[in-house]
C-alpha cells in the first residue's frame, strides 16, 4: 500500500482496531455502531454517470434489498439491444461493516457495468454480530432465487439469465465461495438463471495459523491481521475459531475432497485475484493451488504494487479489474 493512501486513513487500524471500524467495543462482548469506517475515495475518473440504478426490496423482514445498475445506453436506446450478462456483486465489509450504499462501492459497481458491459445487481445481506454467519450466505442464497423470478423488468427486459456470474470483493469473495457452492448443488432450482463462473476478488479468508504475507504486513493500513481478527470474532458462529470452514476454506475442502465435484460438472469457470500489498494472498494464492490439484477450472490473477481493497478506491483499479472480468466473460 503507498504512503499516500496510509497518511489518508484517518484511524490507524493496529493503535485503534475498534475505532477504526467505526465501533466500539462493550463490556459484555457486544458493540456499538457509531459510524461507517472512513475510507478515502479517488473521484478523479468518476464513471457514475455511465449508469443508472434501482433500488428493490428482497425480503422486507430481514430488510435485505438490491442496488440494479446499469448502463445508461441501454435506457436511452430506441433500438432492440442484445441482453448483457448477469453479475450478482456481494460486497465487502468483513461481514459486520458496509452496506450496498457505501459510497466507496459505487465506483466499482459503474465500472463493472459500463465496461464490460453488464447488468449489474449487489445484494444487501445481514451484518454480523448480529447476525452472525451463514445468515449472509442465507441472505445471498435467497437473493439468488429471487432474481431467477425476474422481479423487475429491467432485469427480464436486459439481463441474460443463461450468462450469470457470481461476484464479490473481500467478504463478498467469501460469500460467492459458499453460496457458490449451495448453488452448485441446487442449479435445477434455480433456472432459468444459469451461473457459468464465480468470481473471488481479494476473497477474505483465515486461519488460525498465520501465514507469511499476514506476518510482513502485520502492520498494514487496510486490513492488518488485528482487523481480521476482529471480524472473525465478531461474524463467525458462536464459540467457534478460525479453522472453521466459513473462514479456513482448506478445512472444508480436507473434510469432503468432493465439495468441487458439482462445480466441475457444470463446468462454472472461477477467478481470484489479489495483490503482494494484501495480508491475504498467501490463503488466496493457496486456494488456487488446491482447487487446481481437484480439477476446478480456476485461475488465479495476482499483481504487484497494490492493496486490499484497492479495485474500490481507486478507479484506475478498478477498470483494470473489470477488463480482466471482461475477458473471462467473453470466453464462456
Amino acid at each position: 500500500m503507498s504512503d499516500q493512501n496510509n497518511e489518508t486513513m484517518p484511524i490507524d487500524p493496529n493503535v485503534d482496531p475498534y475505532g477504526f471500524l467505526g465501533m466500539v467495543r462493550n463490556s459484555d462482548g457486544s458493540i456499538t455502531r457509531l459510524q461507517e469506517p472512513l475510507v478515502p475515495v479517488d473521484t478523479s475518473n468518476d464513471v457514475s454517470h455511465l449508469v443508472v440504478t434501482k433500488d428493490i426490496s428482497i425480503n422486507s423482514s430481514k430488510n435485505t434489498w438490491a442496488r440494479i445498475i446499469l448502463p445508461c445506453e441501454l435506457i436511452h436506446s430506441t433500438t432492440n439491444t442484445p441482453k448483457l450478462p448477469l453479475v450478482i456483486y456481494f460486497h465487502g465489509g468483513g461481514f459486520i461493516v458496509a452496506t450496498v450504499d457505501t459510497p466507496v462501492f459505487q465506483g466499482l459497481y459503474a465500472s463493472i457495468a459500463s465496461e464490460i458491459p453488464a447488468i449489474v445487481v449487489s445484494i444487501e445481506y445481514r451484518q454480523a454480530p448480529e447476525h452472525r454467519l451463514p445468515a449472509a450466505y442465507d441472505d445471498c442464497m435467497e437473493a439468488l432465487h429471487w432474481i431467477k423470478n425476474k422481479p423487475d423488468d429491467l432485469l427480464s427486459d436486459h439481463a441474460d439469465f443463461s450468462k450469470c456470474f457470481l461476484m464479490g470483493t473481500s467478504a463478498g469473495g467469501n460469500v460467492v465461495y459458499h453460496v457458490g457452492l449451495r448453488a452448485s448443488e441446487s442449479w435445477d432450482n434455480l433456472k432459468p438463471l444459469e451461473i457459468k463462473g464465480l468470481i473471488l476478488n481479494q476473497p477474505f479468508f483465515g486461519g488460525n495459523e498465520r501465514t507469511q504475507s499476514e506476518v510482513r504486513l502485520a502492520n498494514d493500513k487496510m486490513l492488518p491481521p488485528i482487523i481480521s481478527d476482529i471480524m472473525w470474532d465478531l461474524g463467525l458462529p458462536e464459540g467457534v475459531d478460525r479453522d472453521h470452514e466459513y473462514s479456513n476454506p482448506m478445512v472444508g475442502i480436507k473434510s469432503n475432497p468432493n465439495l468441487f465435484d458439482q462445480v466441475k460438472v457444470l463446468g462454472w469457470k472461477m477467478l481470484v485475484t489479489g495483490c503482494d500489498g494484501d495480508p491475504l494472498i498467501d490463503r488466496q494464492v493457496d486456494l488456487v493451488r488446491v482447487l487446481k490439484e481437484l480439477g476446478v477450472q480456476v485461475e488465479g490473477s495476482f499483481t504487484q504494487g497494490a492493496y486490499h481493497g484497492s479495485e474500490v478506491v481507486d478507479p484506475l483499479k478498478a477498470k483494470e479489474f473489470s477488463l480482466l472480468v471482461k475477458e473471462l466473460i467473453n470466453h464462456i
